[in-house]
């Protein structure tokens, strides 16, 4: 059985002495193994990450772009290929894989700006004779630890604006599904990325804590859940590092009587089920806002949730595939055993699908819970699988009221013809992201992606302008050349002009 390596100063290798089973969630089978780097493998890969940092920090910005340009066309080239990568390890669909790989091309479009980005400010004459400015400058080596929803994706709102920044990278990926990832740092390679600016290390805890302990690992960077995040970005604090871990999620989607009901029908179908759920923007609450809407969702919601198109992930034209591992398969059944217990409605029950000629993948089928109450479970807590809760309120403040109370504050959306009624919520509501008639408000790749409260730890957001302050310092610099040479009495007053 093949073992998947890591990518250590330009070449693959086989580092550590233990692996973990990467599986076809389609199937259920075993397709490989992907070796966990040990504490060894570690450190060849922080070497070559330190040893090719002084001469990256000083390549002119301008020629990082050309390598940028040239991955971007690569990534664009090789889409297929990844694509069909992500879908065999992970099980989301082909044109689902598809979409997250656009959607870390564009991040990767970002950072081909790194001459204009890193420019920094300059005034003349900020005293007599006196010059003053200031410029972006570059951490070192950093790290990112990235999950496995999306493995090419993530990694590519790190690791290329990181480098366009002049910092060196080490990227620890999902184990679960590392070869899409594997092979998009491959392809920045080929790009003519030189060897050590980029390295890839397979591995579990044992590699994450290396990473937070490693003192020439000047930042980190995480996305998955929130006690994971909350374990690094306090960890890593405690070593002296510039952290930024973004957490769990739990988004609601606020339906008001005048919505748009068919849109946002279609909308909740996409963000609900898509990718299995297994999305941190993933819509997993309908907070319905009235009797009525919540009677006419349920209606309308029902026959589309039941004519889901569900198989293996690498057929085309599906719209839902397996989730990633029996583990995650179990722990959402689980979650609708409890909603069930609970008192929750089930409308749908996703339990029990079967897909022929795959009898051993990892399927749930969509779910649909009503009459769901704030303090079940399945509100509650992250479910991450294809289950959708309808809660009953009685006003848009209530609404708000219920998201606000929530420990996450990942992403919300409401749909309404109301502009008031919009402006008021994107005000109020209490959460980092916010979607108007948009069920998955996922920024741009000009703009910065985080949420508030336990959805996010840190500072600052991920990508875009943020992405670019977290992966650099700042320094300033006053410079006085004197016109003549004078000798010049002390002052002792504290400088002013």
């Amino acid at each position: 059985m093949s073992i998947i390596p890591h990518l250590i100063d330009g070449v693959r290798v086989q580092g550590g002495g233990r692996q973990a089973d990467v599986y076809n969630p389609s199937t259920g089978e075993v397709t490989g193994q992907v070796a966990l780097a040990d504490a060894a493998t570690l450190q060849q890969a922080i070497a070559s990450a330190s040893a090719a940092f002084p001469a990256w920090r000083n390549t002119p910005p301008a020629r990082r772009a050309q390598v940028l340009f040239r991955f971007k066309q690569l990534l664009e080239q090789h889409q297929d290929e990844i694509s069909l990568l992500i879908s065999q390890e992970h099980g989301k669909t082909i044109e689902d894989a598809a979409g997250e790989l656009k959607r870390g091309i564009e991040n990767v479009e970002y950072a081909c700006a790194a001459p204009e980005l890193l420019k920094g400010e300059y005034n003349r004459n900020v005293g007599p004779a006196i010059d003053a400015w200031s410029d972006f400058q570059p951490l070192g080596v950093v790290a990112g630890i990235t999950p496995f929803n999306f493995p090419a994706m993530v990694p590519l709102w790190m690791y290329p604006l990181a480098i366009a920044c002049g910092n060196t990278f080490i990227l620890k990926p999902s184990e679960r599904d590392p070869s899409s990832t594997l092979r998009i740092a491959e392809l920045f390679l080929e790009a003519g990325l030189p060897k050590g600016v980029l390295n890839v290390v397979n591995g579990d805890k044992e590699a994450v804590d290396g990473l937070i302990a490693a003192p020439e690992v000047k930042a980190l960077s995480f996305v998955g859940s929130t006690p994971i995040a909350e374990y690094i970005y306090a960890e890593g604090c405690r070593h002296g590092k510039r952290v930024q871990a973004l957490g769990g999620a739990k988004n609601h989607a606020v339906l008001l009587p005048d919505a748009d009901l068919d849109n946002a029908v279609n909308a909740l179908m996409g963000a609900a089920y898509g990718s299995c759920g297994e999305r941190c923007m993933a819509i997993s609450v309908a907070v319905c806002v009235g009797d009525a809407v919540a009677d006419a969702l349920v209606e309308k919601l029902v026959p589309k949730i039941q004519a889901l198109r569900i198989g293996a992930g690498t057929t085309c034209g599906l719209d839902m595939g397996p989730l990633v591992t029996a583990a995650a398969r179990d722990r959402v059944r689980g979650y609708i055993d409890a909603g069930v217990q609970a008192g929750a409605k089930l409308v749908v029950d996703g339990r029990n699908l079967k897909v022929g000629g795959y009898e051993s993948g990892f399927f749930v089928g969509g779910t649909l819970f009503d009459y769901v109450r704030p303090d079940m479970s399945i509100y509650t807590d992250e479910i991450f699988g294809p289950v959708l809760c309808i809660v009953r309120v009685d006003s848009l403040e209530a609404a708000m009221q219920l998201i606000n109370e929530h420990e996450y504050g990942n992403g919300t959306c409401i749909f309404t013809r109301d502009g008031e009624a919009a402006r008021l919520f994107c005000d109020e509501i209490e959460v980092g992201m916010v979607g108007v008639n948009v069920p998955l408000p996922v920024p741009v790749a000009y703009h910065s992606f985080g949420g508030w409260k336990r959805s996010l730890f840190g500072d600052l957001h991920a990508y875009g302008p943020d992405g670019v302050r977290f992966y650099t310092r700042r320094k300033a610099i006053t410079q006085r050349w004197p016109q003549r040479a004078t000798h010049e009495a002390s002052q002792f007053a504290f400088p002013s002009l």
